[in-house]
């Protein structure tokens, strides 16, 4: 087969040729950006679920979504022990870009431009050194005064409350809205994420057209919820997660009709037993599976012959990268919990049980956890108990 048609596309937030399994997300936020334009009330959302299935790539086809509406729209990556202030500012300002050239009033658009110029620049001295340290140095935009007093005040909430209100205001001049999206959502430290749910209560009450999209891990919905008690309320949440069989044969399918090549029922069969459905692998087997192919249609031959190769790249970039970013602690942590866990299918594991199987006092591993946590290796799937954020670890780490 030839390499240069290969049309499977593994990679981290790489849009795959077939977008299968997301109809319904994306329908919804068609009927979002409809209700919000029209000065309807409608909530925010937020997308959780494992590494490798997909939310970067559905956040950016629903930016998509928003961008061929004409809305204004800008991104943010958070990031642990970094202030937000700095990346709203810019995902803000790319939004008001976008928007601003069509507005008939230049006055209203310097006005907007003036207020997030204030809000950028009440960043604390600490936070401007963490954003350069992490190259995300950014000047707001120096053709305009900031304005006094409005978005300024230092209380996060309430500056985003008041740079939320005017650039919706602005969108709305125009018949459409804001959206900004947010990956990593579960990285933002929680009395920021507090300030952020505030200020999306109180556009919300206010009808504005601004809307916020988050993406994270299996817990952000519980971090949200610990950040503000009617957060539960305040979105709507969509799980995403990995494909049943009809939409991951589809992944595979359409891509390959499209160079006219067809699959062996059989290899099919195989592809999702070795993946499970998990979209990344999904991909990543896919791309090895139609280089091994030598014609069409593809066999199962085909698959075993590539699976080696598949599960290679994945143990380097997928798997290994992670567990190297461990510390021994942390790694002998992850590996009890891929022993305990290869009993019942690699679910959340208590935390009591990992103390026992590595013959410690729970306290004394807390450490360990917690960094695991703050590197996005596990999660807290529910009081006392971890899971990890990336399928199939626990297979990876037992066979080490």
């Amino acid at each position: 087969m030839d390499p240069i048609r290969n049309p499977y596309a593994p990679g981290a937030g790489q849009r795959p040729p077939e977008l299968a399994g997301r109809d319904r997300e994306l329908e919804q936020f068609e009927v979002t950006l409809e209700r919000v334009a029209a000065g309807r009330p409608e909530r925010s959302m937020v997308l959780s679920g494992l590494r490798g299935v997909g939310k970067t790539v559905l956040l950016n086809a629903l930016r998509g979504q928003a961008v061929r509406r004409a809305w204004g729209t800008g991104k943010i990556e958070a990031r642990p022990d970094q202030s937000i202030r700095i990346p709203v500012a810019q995902a803000v300002h790319a939004a008001v870009r976008e928007v601003a050239h069509r507005h008939r009033d230049p006055d209203r658009v310097d006005a907007v431009a003036g207020v997030l110029k204030s809000f950028a620049l009440r960043t604390a001295a600490e936070d401007r050194r963490a954003a350069a340290k992490a190259g995300t140095r950014w000047t707001p935009p120096v053709d305009v005064p900031a304005t006094r007093g409005r978005a300024d005040s230092g209380d996060l909430e309430l500056d985003l409350v008041e740079l939320f209100g005017d650039v919706a205001t602005l969108a709305g001049d125009l018949g459409v809205g804001v959206a900004l999206f947010v990956d990593e959502m579960q990285d933002i430290a929680l009395p920021e994420l507090a300030a952020l749910c505030g200020a999306c209560h109180e556009i919300s009450q206010q009808s504005a057209p601004l809307i916020v999209v988050g993406a994270g891990l299996p817990h952000l919905p519980v971090a949200l919820a610990a950040s503000k008690s009617y957060a539960e309320r305040l979105f709507r949440y969509a799980s995403v997660d990995r494909l049943p069989r009809p939409m991951a044969d589809r992944a595979w399918r359409v891509p390959a009709g499209g160079e006219g090549v067809t699959f062996e029922d059989d290899a099919l069969d195989e592809l999702y037993r070795l993946t499970d459905g998990y979209p990344y692998f999904v991909q990543a087997y896919g791309k090895v599976t139609w280089d091994a192919a030598v014609d069409s249609p593809i066999r199962v031959a085909d698959v075993h012959a590539a699976a080696p190769e598949a599960e290679a790249e994945l143990a380097v970039g997928f798997f290994g990268a992670r567990y190297d970013r461990a510390t021994p602690a942390e790694r002998d942590y992850m590996t009890a919990m891929a022993d305990l866990g290869a009993e019942h299918g690699d679910l959340a594991v208590a935390t009591a049980d990992i103390a026992r199987h590595l013959a410690r006092k729970p306290q004394s591993l807390s450490p360990a956890r917690d960094g695991l946590i703050k590197k996005g290796l596990v999660f807290s799937a529910e009081r006392g108990s971890v899971a990890f954020t990336v399928p199939h670890f626990g297979k990876f780490l037992r066979s080490r």
